[in-house]
């Protein structure tokens, strides 16, 4: 026997600008679609508040020497508390 799905609709209006910024290309998204819009996003301001963070203590100057000294001294703390 074959279960039928029954499917929910939602309404979410965004600005004209929202829908630009987020690059929205159809007035019709499945769920899957919207959430990987909204994680896209997500995911590009996690980066620049990473950025920013990194100016700001000037992590961005570091060699990758100086970066994998930094993990290896964080690891062997957490790890010999």
């Amino acid at each position: 026997m074959q279960q039928t799905k029954i499917m929910k609709t939602i309404n979410i209006s965004i600005s004209d600008l929202e829908y630009n910024r987020f690059g929205i290309s159809k007035s019709n998204l499945s769920f899957t679609e919207f959430v990987d819009i909204i994680n896209i996003e997500l995911t590009k301001q996690a980066l620049n508040k990473s950025v920013q963070l990194a100016q700001k203590y000037a992590l961005s100057k570091m060699t990758m020497e100086e970066i994998t000294n930094e993990v290896k001294l964080s690891r062997s703390a957490k790890n010999n508390p």
